[in-house]
């Protein structure tokens, strides 16, 4: 009898167990799955949305992925002396996560999210018009996360598949060519630019969505990346004259670094922060930003700004582009307005045409009749122990909304990844290339030189393309971009790593004093104490693939920084490296 107890408990409980497995198996529908998700136009056009959210992670825009790029230029140099030096000296061991890692996370985010979108648009029933908008923004945000990945990492996976993320043999994609990855960023950008509405149709395509223009723009850029200067010629001009929505330079230079004057007729393509204090109240790093507490700011200010100031005072100017600024006034005999906006000096005229005698955050918070300081006399030091002369661009340093910096994700201002006088720079450069000094490529530089009141430029100047090449290259460009992202890709496409005179040149273009002030004279090598360049390795131009990535995918390949490869004799022998040469 106890038996048939014992043997009666244990069917019972059989029964129930195999009940609560049929309870297992049912499918939740509040847990929606990505092959549920994305069957309707509504959904997809959430997913989109979705895709833009990664461009404010820490490794694509509101810190490192934007500023890794500066740092590696010869514009900015790491005044903190800790953290970034591996970068601003270009010889990271791969094993450090801010630059080797937190990027190519971050930017892959943004391939895995636009993957998910282009496999699904193909498959819902929705109008032209529709369709174009959803796969046209998912083509250039995928080619704009490319861009940047094989601009800092040089070679890499080329994911274009989504369903290649569910099969354990594809997930761990092989290691592409640089060129195999613009290849892919051109097709797409193509494609995107031809099926993307432009700016001019207004709405929120006026305020930050990917347009024609954008696409455009970026194809411009990547055909040069390669000195393919006839396409990217044609392109460049077809974006001037309109056929991708109407651009023009603002009146004020200021304007592409103000909060109030965001998505303005200069911005082809800007990564959307909210204005100071309606961002939220946490700070959430790397690439979280999940909670609706979640700050979305960036953190450039606590990078570029004055630790005077109560930013972290990690990069700062350098002495030889401060320089370029005071060597050539104004019509009117006045500073060139752009050194105010990009780097925060001093400067006794700054009273006379703003009205302000002050260097930085001059009237405190208006908001709560707080004044930091009425009148600051002199400049502001980038880093309180080594010195420097800190940056303004992206900061509030000119702004007016606050008297002192808070740490962290707070910054509200617009980064501008491609302004309109990018475009016309780009066209002088490409028409130099094509034809050599003319009135065409003049007359474009002459167009960014009108807005700040330079004397024009004459085809009589240059006497041949080295020589205008030379002007763009280390006079027009980093005025007009000085600590902007661009300037180490630029420093790439010109094979600058990979001529010794251009390196010693940009070894002196990096030279700075640790002696705990904000140095603004012309550096030698007898005056300065440092330059980065003169610790760069041969193939540290592109950021190292970090270690942990090459242990866990074994199809991998390190590229040239990972294996101290020289990238000059490959480089040489597909393109052409312009002499150092003197300017008039």
């Amino acid at each position: 009898m106890k038996r048939i107890k014992i043997i009666l408990i244990i069917l019972a409980l059989l029964g129930g167990l195999a009940a609560c497995n049929e309870d297992l198996n049912v499918t939740n529908p509040n847990n929606q799955t990505t092959y549920d998700f994305g069957k309707s136009e509504s959904e997809l056009q959430e997913a989109i949305i979705a895709c833009y959210n990664p461009l404010r992670y820490d490794g694509t825009f509101s810190r490192v992925g934007y500023t890794l790029d500066a740092v590696r230029g010869d514009e900015v140099w790491n005044s903190s002396q800790q953290w970034y030096l591996e970068y601003d000296n270009l010889n990271s061991p791969g094993t450090i996560g801010i630059g080797d890692e937190w990027p190519w996370r971050s930017f892959y985010i943004i391939v895995n999210h636009t993957n998910f979108v282009l496999s699904k648009v193909d498959e819902v029933e929705m109008s032209d018009d529709s369709y174009n908008e959803i796969k046209g923004q998912a083509l250039f945000l995928r080619s704009l996360a490319y861009y940047y990945l094989a601009t800092y990492y040089q070679t890499l996976p080329l994911i274009t598949d989504y369903a290649s993320y569910s099969d354990i043999n594809t997930m761990y994609a092989h290691s592409t060519s640089q060129d195999s990855i613009f290849d892919q960023i051109e097709v797409d950008l193509t494609e995107a630019m031809n099926i993307l509405p432009s700016r001019d149709k207004g709405g929120e395509w006026a305020k930050g969505r990917a347009t024609s223009g954008a696409a455009a723009g970026y194809l411009a850029r990547s055909l040069m990346f390669r000195h393919k200067f006839s396409e990217a010629n044609t392109v460049l001009k077809a974006i001037i004259a309109g056929n991708y929505g109407h651009y023009e330079l603002t009146a004020d230079y200021g304007d592409n670094f103000k909060e109030d004057t965001e998505n303005n007729s200069e911005s082809l393509f800007e990564v959307q922060f909210m204005n100071f204090g309606t961002g939220g109240t946490e700070d959430e790093w790397v690439i979280e930003l999940l909670t609706p507490e979640a700050t979305q700011g960036h953190a450039v200010e606590s990078n570029y700004a004055s630790q005077d100031l109560g930013s972290w005072g990690d990069l700062a100017g350098s002495p030889w582009l401060y320089n370029l600024f005071i060597k050539e006034n104004c019509t009117d005999d006045r500073l060139d307005p752009r050194l105010y906006w990009t780097l925060v000096t001093y400067e006794d005229e700054y009273g006379v045409y703003t009205g302000l005698k002050t260097a930085a955050y001059p009237n405190g918070d208006p908001r709560s009749n707080v004044v930091y300081q009425e009148e600051i006399t002199e400049t502001p030091l980038s880093n309180t122990s080594q010195g420097g002369i800190s940056i303004a661009k992206f900061t509030n340093a000119r702004n007016n909304i606050y008297s002192s910096i808070t740490n962290g994700l707070h910054c509200g201002v617009n980064l501008r990844l491609m302004r309109y006088s990018d475009v016309l720079l780009r066209a002088a450069e490409c028409e130099n290339e094509l034809n050599g000094p003319n009135q065409t490529a003049i007359g474009y530089i002459n167009e960014v030189r009108n807005r700040v009141a330079l004397e024009d430029l004459q085809v009589s100047d240059f006497s041949n393309a080295d020589q205008l090449f030379e002007h763009i290259a280390n006079v027009e460009r980093p005025k007009e971009f000085g600590c902007e992202n661009g300037r180490g890709i630029d420093l790439l496409r010109w094979g600058f790593f990979y001529d010794n005179a251009r390196l010693n040149q940009l070894v002196e273009h990096g030279y700075y004093k640790r002696d705990g002030t904000a140095s603004t004279e012309e550096l030698t090598e007898e005056t300065a104490d440092d330059s980065s360049f003169k610790y760069y390795y041969k193939g540290h131009e592109y950021l190292p693939i970090f270690q942990s990535t090459l242990n866990a995918n074994p199809n991998l390949v390190g590229n040239s920084a990972n294996n101290n490869v020289d990238n000059g004799p490959a480089f040489r022998e597909k393109y052409n490296i312009r002499p150092v040469v003197e300017l008039n």
